[in-house]
């Protein structure tokens, strides 16, 4: 229960000055290392080209393709936000017995991710998110449309059973000190597979962190539940309201759910949480140069998991997350903020009041 009295509490949640997140920073490659995150793992392909003409066969544009991007994304865009930050990370998770798959494990090896990790599972693709992007005078690529090849039915009962025993080898051949499941809803987070990842987290002593995309019951006991305000308000049966509304509501969420802490985004207005320690809000960085927010809560989750195994306090590694989302937004596609990136922006960020 919180205790508004308690000092100790009351400093947990004050912000951080740029100078102690510059040091919070500092510690995260050696510190937090290395973190195994499990999810729903995803080929983003974005398929460009630059518009010609007029079809003659319908009123649509004709692009004349220049080149294919291919990024791992979904649960694996976590993975990828930690390594950015020099983290040693591993990867668990499903892909098909396809070129989809075997691109995804050429990017995580690229990336340094051991992905030892990876179930094949024949019977089903990898889930691959093709997008058609125009490029011209623009400042940015315009995405026109999106084609999903998706699963999300859960995996057979022998793919569940293979993905928690690589977890508990992963976990232990790694000494994974940090725990990250990514819940897109694909089908591979299933109540078998969390509770395999909670169970090896505590095992090793890990930090033990979601990103959720609704479902909070199935994340009971985890150290850091993140969810946004749509998937909270799902969760509670009703709107947070304003401010004294959002305290009262998240304080019961956080109690029902058992956890450590829980983070809410809330887009442009930030981030609540409840830990603890109590209640704090956190405010976005950057709210007017906002181009893609694709990946965003991706990055706050990796970088919270990051902050708080480099000792950070919740409303620190709040803190810390919201000036890699103001970064991401600005970048087209899934991108990362690397630890230059953050060096470099907490150098311009004001000192909180």
């Amino acid at each position: 229960m919180r205790d508004t009295h308690d000092p100790h509490n009351a400093a947990r949640l004050m912000p951080a000055t740029p100078a102690r997140l510059r040091e919070l920073l500092a510690r995260i490659a050696d510190a937090a290392s290395p973190v195994l995150v499990v999810g729903d793992l995803c080929l983003d392909r974005y398929l460009f080209g630059q518009p010609s003409r007029v079809s003659r066969e319908a009123p649509i544009v004709v692009l004349d393709e220049t080149r294919v991007d291919d990024r791992a994304g979904g649960g694996a865009a976590p993975a990828l936000a930690l390594a950015a930050l020099g983290c040693t990370v591993a990867v668990v998770g499903v892909i098909g017995d396809d070129a989809e798959g075997q691109q995804l494990r050429n990017l995580f090896q690229r990336a340094g991710i051991a992905c030892d990790g990876l179930v094949i599972d024949a019977s089903r693709p990898t889930t691959t998110k093709t997008r058609v992007v125009a490029e011209g005078t623009l400042r940015f690529p315009q995405q026109l449309v999106r084609l999903d090849r998706q699963e999300r039915a859960p995996v057979a009962a022998a793919v569940e059973q293979a993905l928690a025993e690589s977890i508990a080898t992963i976990a232990a051949a790694h000494e994974a000190a940090g725990m990250l499941v990514s819940d897109y809803r694909s089908g591979v987070t299933t109540e078998v597979v969390v509770a395999a990842a909670l169970a090896a987290g505590r095992a090793h002593g890990a930090l033990t962190t979601v990103d959720s995309q609704g479902e909070l019951e199935k994340f009971r006991g985890f150290d850091l539940v993140k969810c946004n305000q749509a998937e909270a308000e799902q969760g509670l049966g009703h709107p947070l309201g304003d401010r004294a509304a959002r305290e009262a509501a998240l304080r019961a969420l956080h109690a029902r759910l058992g956890v450590g802490t829980l983070l809410v985004t809330r887009g442009g207005d930030g981030a609540a949480l409840q830990s603890a320690s109590g209640y704090a809000e956190v405010p976005a960085i950057n709210r007017s140069e906002v181009y893609d927010v694709t990946g965003a809560g991706d990055t706050v989750v990796a970088v919270m998991t990051a902050a708080l195994l480099a000792g950070g306090t919740p409303v620190e590694a709040a803190q810390l997350a919201q000036v890699a989302a103001g970064i991401v937004v600005q970048r087209w596609g899934n991108a990362q903020a690397t630890h230059a990136d953050l060096d470099a922006a907490l150098t311009l960020t004001p000192t909180p009041a």
